[in-house]
């Protein structure tokens, strides 16, 4: 059977669930970005982005929100627009779109990005396509770029040979925050290109697809 993801993000609303704990960190992630962000414009791109609280509570008052643009990407059309709604509230100037953030088709072009939110997939995938979505991160991110990934640490626990991923594709692991395993995980990356011939992959049609098996 399909999960529910509208009930499934009923969890943030308790205080003490591991969803809340892990919006905390997000939260305090995105916010650390914004807080370091040279002048000048920040593009984002969230893909499976749910109801967009993550970056909605991070902006929220920040000097930098003014400074915000880029997409949220989400399949579920309740959830899109409850994104669009806390994105107002917090006075942050980033679109929504209603679409699978797994087919490239729905955000090619729209990098690169100075921030790539990569919450709440990793878990919910193969192992393949995690390594899939990860090395696209060079097709998508502009040198410089923050990317933020969770994943669950039960076992067998993909965290260490994610964290290998992404230093492959020319990451440096800025930030890895969890309470142990069986618990989640939190990741921060910096993409770091330093090769002016560098040339970016080319985006597959597909990174992912959420498998109900998983769970």
């Amino acid at each position: 059977m399909a999960r529910n993801w509208q009930e499934w993000h009923d969890a943030y609303d308790d205080p003490t669930s591991s969803l809340s704990q892990r919006l905390r960190v997000v939260t305090a992630m995105i916010r650390a970005h914004l807080n370091s962000a040279p002048p000048g414009p920040i593009r984002i791109l969230s893909l499976c982005a749910g109801d967009g609280r993550d970056l909605a509570d991070a902006a929220r008052g920040h000097t930098r929100a003014p400074d915000l643009s880029g997409y949220l990407v989400e399949l579920d059309p309740l959830l899109a627009e409850r994104a669009r709604v806390n994105l107002r509230s917090a006075e942050v100037d980033v679109a929504v779109l209603c679409a699978d953030a797994g087919s490239s088709a729905n955000f090619v072009g729209l990098g690169p990005v100075d921030l790539l939110l990569l919450v709440g997939i990793f878990g919910n995938v193969s192992d393949d396509d995690v390594h899939r979505t990860i090395a696209a991160v060079p097709a998508l991110c502009r040198s410089g770029a923050t990317v933020l990934w969770t994943r669950h640490r039960r076992e067998p626990d993909l965290t260490g040979q994610i964290r290998h991923w992404f230093e492959c594709v020319g990451c440096r692991a800025s930030s890895f925050v969890s309470e142990g395993v069986g618990r989640f995980a939190v990741g921060s990356e910096c993409f770091e290109m330093s090769d002016p011939d560098f040339v970016a992959p080319v985006m597959p049609g597909r990174l992912f697809a959420f498998r109900d098996d998983l769970w």
